[in-house]
């Protein structure tokens, strides 16, 4: 995630919806002072090749911490920005003045093509198991809190806007024009591990059911379909 304050925004970061690759981009027109979370190694020599900044700044000021957090910087545990920072934690740490006042924005994705995503990213070698047995697992460990506590707060959304992972092009060319940026160009982060079929191939009807009913939220509030 970042945080920028030469141009005012927060960028909060959903999982599976080509975040690094937007971080990758946004990272070429950061500050010295902005907050950027760490990335993988090859990443952030991806951010450098393209003439970004690196991760900075991710370390919580002690002047936030908590009594739990001065327990676990003496544990060597010091508190930090991370990727997938929930709303409610940005919104405690950053302060009022600046959540209040700087354009936050994140990205959705329709949840069956994203819990595919997921499927192939974290199952990469043979054999994989169903993707059946996958979402049940993932659901035991609240697979759509995950992303959703990242734009919302008492279950509300707490961003200015979220953009859609299927427009991609388009919230591209309106983030460029709102900050002023030449051109917001995502450069290829992760390599795909996802066979090139449609999602829907892949899914039984109780097994569409199943994640629609575990991301009942998104598909409300943005009026996904299968």
């Amino acid at each position: 995630m970042i945080i920028s304050h030469r141009h005012k925004f927060i960028f909060l970061k959903t999982n599976k919806t080509a975040g690094t690759s937007i971080e990758l981009a946004l990272r070429q027109h950061c500050g010295g002072e902005d907050v950027i979370t760490r990335v993988t190694p090859t990443d952030e020599s991806k951010s450098q090749q393209l003439g970004g900044c690196g991760a900075q700044h991710y370390l919580v000021p002690l002047k936030h911490y908590s009594k739990g957090d001065w327990i676990n910087l003496l544990k060597g545990k010091p508190r930090r920005f991370y990727n997938h920072i929930r709303a409610a934690e940005v919104r405690e740490l950053v302060g009022a003045e600046i959540w209040d006042n700087y354009y936050k924005f994140c990205f959705e994705r329709n949840p069956w093509d994203k819990v595919v995503s997921l499927y192939f990213w974290r199952c990469r070698q043979e054999p994989r198991p169903s993707l059946e047995k996958f979402v049940e697992e993932e659901a035991s460990k609240a697979i759509n809190l995950r992303g959703w506590q990242v734009y919302t707060i008492n279950n509300q959304i707490a961003v200015d806007k979220v953009y859609r992972f299927e427009q991609m092009d388009q919230a591209m060319k309106e983030l460029a024009e709102r900050f002023a940026l030449p051109s917001l160009c995502l450069p290829n982060a992760k390599s795909s591990f996802r066979e090139s079929k449609n999602y829907r191939e892949l899914f039984s009807e109780p097994l569409r059911q199943r994640v629609g009913e575990l991301f009942s939220k998104q598909v409300s509030l943005f009026d996904y379909q299968f």
